[in-house]
């Protein structure tokens, strides 16, 4: 029988590596600092990879040993580097150059384009998305999913944790009379056939959806968050949880204060612990 060749591509890569010498002097000028590198491919700055660290020269230097990323680094000819003041301004700075940029061998940080969340209507969840909703100033809305299965699937994983009806949660359509098929295998608590109040059910349900809870935006409008790093400083501008730019002077961050053009999960995610922790210094704008 005949065997593809690439039946085991990570062996095909660790069996033909090869260090990269050709990018032995962009190694030289990478300074031990956080900040954004980016492996540009052949075609003029064709961006292969973008990532980043507090430490671009020891980051790099780990890719060019990794075998697993021999394909990568024999399609790079060069490699250039943008630095921030600090770990946040290159998370930002990351995210948002992948979505702008879509690198080839990016792909957790992809622009989502159905990015929807759970609110309750009623007593029962329903699906809405951040095209239609301002996720930044809901206060009722509960996890960031990246399309309509994910946000099922995920409600299907709180209902398993937490026995509750997929019935009463609008997962699965209940005959007049008749139990879920779940409330069978005592996987349900039973609301489903009166074992529990609907209001029991209900508590159980807000209770396992707080973890789950969008914050709001904490701020009437756009701010400044200041990172320092040796003798530099940066402000990166914020609103609504969306990153809009950097600056060196203060004086300049207003200019890119304008309004988002909608709710970012990245940025939630990177801003959400340090702005609601009061980790960072903030400065209103």
């Amino acid at each position: 029988m005949h065997t593809p060749s690439r039946r085991r591509p990570e062996f095909d890569e660790a069996r033909i590596y090869e260090y990269p010498d050709h990018l032995r002097q962009a190694i030289d000028d990478l300074p031990a600092a956080p900040g954004v590198y980016v492996f540009h491919g052949e075609d003029g700055d064709l961006p292969l990879y973008i990532g980043k660290s507090v430490n671009l020269r020891n980051r790099v230097l780990s890719h060019l040993r990794t075998v697993e990323e021999a394909r990568m680094l024999r399609q790079t000819k060069r490699i250039s580097h943008i630095r921030t003041a600090g770990e946040i301004g290159a998370l930002l700075l990351e995210a948002s150059m992948i979505k702008q940029q879509q690198p080839l061998f990016n792909q957790k940080l992809r622009r989502t384009h159905q990015l929807c969340s759970l609110r309750l209507e009623g007593g029962v969840p329903s699906i809405v998305y951040s095209k239609d909703v301002n996720f930044a100033t809901s206060t009722d809305l509960y996890g960031l999913y990246r399309g309509r299965r994910s946000a099922l699937d995920g409600l299907r994983q709180i209902a398993d944790d937490n026995q509750l009806c997929y019935g009463a949660l609008g997962l699965e359509k209940l005959k007049p009379g008749k139990p879920c098929f779940r409330a069978m295998l005592h996987q349900c608590a039973g609301v489903c056939r009166g074992d529990e109040s609907n209001e029991a059910h209900l508590s159980r349900l807000l209770t396992s959806l707080e973890a789950l809870s969008i914050a709001c935006w904490p701020y009437p409008g756009a701010v400044g968050l200041v990172e320092r790093y040796e003798d530099e400083c940066q402000f990166h501008v914020i609103r609504n949880w969306c990153y809009l730019g950097s600056v060196t002077e203060l004086s300049a961050a207003k200019s890119l204060d304008a309004q988002a053009a909608g709710f970012d999960a990245d940025g939630y995610k990177i801003l959400c612990k340090p702005v609601l922790g009061a980790t960072v210094e903030i400065v209103l704008l």
